[in-house]
């Protein structure tokens, strides 16, 4: 079992994910799963496997919260590929197979990592009842991100209203599926970053990540005009929290062909 601190360059930032490669041609049950992802308590653990020589992809890959399965994990798809590369388990490309599809990720020998991931298709929604009082703020638009990421993309009046969020997690995790996404546009994108989001996911027994990669995948293609460029994005833990607050980043590149 490793931990991998993903979207930061320095130890004890980002976000942290537990990996472990297992050296069985399938997965343990899945009673097994949860506990070790229980154990090693961090947002997502990842287990994968390889897969025979030929196939469509490399490693079978799944993801785990200490309370439950989630369909996608960025982040700790991200922590996987740095496993694999640096401990010489598998070099270049990597391929794998996935509830939610084959997806790719490439390491460079800087330490980064590009990953190819599917766009989220995204529907507008009206303002589900007693949601802005459960966020503690009014959204400007709602959207449902879909099964693949299975969130609620909202995007508030500006950055500050963001970091001031306070939600009532157990009244928003009854109006979403996984979670809730917020977002807005930054006030000053010299500094680097041309929005900025929190996500919760109470659902999956998560109050709060410290960054997504799974809902960039809703976050870059569909945004206010500004966004329709290269992004450079960011994420912050609850300014509550900052006794503890792990800097994070992500940067979302220009998508295609529904990528």
């Amino acid at each position: 079992m490793r931990i991998v601190d993903a979207f930061t360059d320095r130890p004890f930032t980002g976000n942290p994910a537990g990996v472990l490669l297992l050296d069985t041609d399938a997965f343990p049950d899945d009673g097994w799963l949860r506990s070790v992802a229980l154990e090693v308590n961090h947002a997502e653990t990842a287990f994968a496997h390889p897969l025979p020589e030929g196939g469509e992809a490399h490693w079978a890959l799944r993801w785990f919260t200490p309370a439950a399965e989630v369909a996608m994990c960025g982040h700790a798809t991200l922590a996987t590929t740095h496993v694999l590369h640096t401990t010489g388990a598998h070099k270049g490309p990597v391929r794998f197979s996935t509830r939610s599809g084959v997806l790719v990720t490439a390491p460079a020998e800087d330490g980064s990592v590009t990953m190819d991931f599917p766009t989220a298709p995204l529907t507008p929604l009206d303002l589900p009842e007693g949601f802005s009082e459960a966020l503690g703020t009014e959204p400007l638009t709602v959207f449902d991100t879909g099964p693949l990421v299975g969130d609620l993309l909202v995007e508030v009046a500006d950055e500050r209203t963001v970091h001031a969020l306070r939600p009532d997690l157990r009244t928003l995790g009854a109006r979403s599926a996984r979670g809730v996404i917020a977002t807005a546009r930054a006030e000053n994108p010299s500094l680097g970053h041309d929005f900025v989001s929190r996500c919760f996911f109470p659902n999956v027994g998560i109050d709060e990540d410290p960054v997504t990669g799974s809902a960039h995948t809703a976050l870059a293609p569909t945004g206010p005009s500004v966004w329709d460029a290269p992004l450079s994005p960011v994420c912050r833990p609850h300014p509550a929290r900052a006794a503890s607050a792990r800097n994070c980043a992500a940067s979302a590149p220009r998508w295609a062909d529904g990528r």
